[in-house]
C-alpha cells in the first residue's frame, strides 16, 4: 500500500511540475506577444513621424526647386546676351534678369523625426531593411547637397558679387528685390561693358555649372523622399 501510495503521490508531484512548466511557458509567451505588440505600436508611431515629416520636407523641396531652376534658367539667358550687340542689350531688362541669377535657396529639410531615432537608438525598431537603406542614403546626399552648395554660395560671394560691385551698380539689381529701392542708381555707369567682358563670362559659366550640380543633388533627395514615403505607408499599415 505505501508504494502505491509513493506511485501515485510522485504521478501527482509530475503533474504539477508539468503544469507549473506550462503555466510559465504560457506566461512567458503572453510577456513575448505584448513586447512584440507594444514594439509594433512603437514602431508605427516612428514610421508615421517619419512619414509626416518627409511629406513636408517634399514640399519644402519643390520650393526650393522652383527658385533655384528660376535662377538657373536667367543664367542661361545671360549666358546667351554676352556678346551680343548693344541695340540687342537695350531692349532688355537686363536689371531684373540679374536679380533672378542671384536669387538662389538652400534646401535646409526638417529632421527632427530621423535625428531623434537616431539619437535614441530605436532604429533597430524599423523592420523594413530597404528604409533603413534609404534613411542612411537619405543623409549622405544631403552631406553631399549641402557640401556643393557651400561651394556654389562661396563662388557668388567671393567672386561673382565682388566683380559686379567693381562693374554693375547694384541698386538697379536691387530694385528687384526685398529693397525695393523707388528709383534705380544715379551714377552713370557703363551696364553693357560686362557683356563685353571674358571674366564675366567665366564667372557666369562657373557659377551655372555648380548650381546645375546642386540641383541634380536636389532631385537626387527629391526621388530618395518619394521611396522613403513609398516605404513608410506601406509600413504604417502592417
Amino acid at each position: 500500500m505505501s508504494e502505491n501510495k509513493t506511485g501515485k503521490y510522485f504521478k501527482y508531484a509530475i503533474g504539477e511540475i508539468v503544469l507549473v512548466v506550462i503555466g510559465i511557458l504560457i506566461a512567458l509567451q503572453i510577456n513575448t506577444w505584448n513586447e512584440n505588440r507594444l514594439g509594433r505600436l512603437a514602431e508605427k508611431s516612428v514610421m508615421n513621424n517619419i512619414h509626416n515629416e518627409f511629406v513636408q520636407n517634399k514640399e519644402a523641396l519643390k520650393d526650393v526647386l522652383d527658385i533655384n531652376q528660376e535662377s538657373y534658367a536667367s543664367g542661361l539667358e545671360i549666358m546667351n546676351l554676352i556678346g551680343e550687340k548693344r541695340e540687342v542689350l537695350e531692349r532688355i531688362n537686363l536689371d531684373s534678369i540679374i536679380f533672378q541669377t542671384l536669387d538662389f535657396d538652400l534646401f535646409s529639410p526638417s529632421e527632427n523625426a530621423l535625428s531623434d531615432l537616431i539619437q535614441s537608438g530605436r532604429l533597430q525598431l524599423l523592420r523594413n531593411e530597404e528604409l533603413k537603406h534609404l534613411l542612411h542614403n537619405w543623409s549622405r546626399y544631403l552631406y553631399t547637397a549641402n557640401d556643393n552648395f557651400e561651394g556654389f554660395d562661396s563662388k557668388i560671394e567671393v567672386d561673382l558679387v565682388p566683380y559686379l560691385t567693381n562693374t554693375y551698380p547694384l541698386k538697379d539689381v536691387d530694385y528687384y528685390g526685398p529693397l525695393k529701392w523707388s528709383t534705380k542708381s544715379k551714377l552713370k555707369i557703363e551696364k553693357y561693358l560686362i557683356f563685353e567682358d571674358i571674366r564675366y563670362e567665366n564667372l557666369m559659366d562657373d557659377v551655372l555649372y555648380r548650381l546645375l550640380t546642386y540641383m541634380n543633388n536636389l532631385k537626387t533627395l527629391d526621388k530618395t523622399i518619394d521611396d522613403i514615403l513609398i516605404e513608410t505607408a506601406k509600413n504604417s499599415d502592417d
